[in-house]
């Protein structure tokens, strides 16, 4: 059986790398959504803004995804007006909750497994429904991922995965 090494790394704010980095999954973060946006319901579908949030922080910590999580929907919001601004705190928490849990979970255990990546998504997905129900004051709204959004949840945990274990070893 094959061993694949998958250097992971946590980068610090006053490191040039963290905001070039960090660049690079904002760049990912504006390209996917606007590509899934190009079909019927694509981004509640396929939840894109979170893609690269998820990558960049378990890659590269928690730091990298929290400027990723930040950055990215506000830009997206700003260019291309998607998010809407009504939902850009439901979605910037989710993000940021993302990006903590992602560069936690790669801190503490040092591995990338499908395992920790569904935990991942899980987890922020359940909190961040939680959370959006309390913004929103709407559980039908704020259970939208899970009604619509289950083939975005499985691409962030299969692609996410497959990326970071494969493209980016090192």
């Amino acid at each position: 059986m094959q061993t694949t090494t998958v250097k992971l790394y946590s980068l610090e704010y006053t490191d040039a790398k963290t905001y070039l980095t960090a660049a690079l999954f904002m760049a990912g973060n504006i390209v996917l959504p606007q590509l899934c946006h190009l079909v019927p319901q694509g981004g509640a579908q396929w939840l894109p803004i979170y893609f690269f949030t998820l990558i960049g922080a378990y890659k590269y910590g928690w730091r990298v995804g929290l400027l990723t999580a930040v950055v990215s929907p506000l830009l997206n919001s700003v260019l291309f007006g998607m998010p809407a601004v009504a939902v850009l705190p439901a979605i910037l928490f989710k993000s940021v909750l993302l990006a903590l849990l992602a560069g936690l979970a790669a801190m503490r255990f040092k591995r990338v497994s499908l395992l920790l990546f569904a935990a991942v998504v899980g987890i922020y997905q359940t909190i961040g429904t939680l959370g959006e129900w309390g913004i929103k004051g709407d559980f039908f709204l704020a259970v939208q991922d899970f009604r619509i959004g289950l083939p975005g949840m499985l691409l962030q945990v299969f692609g996410g995965w497959a990326v970071v274990k494969f493209f980016i070893r090192k």
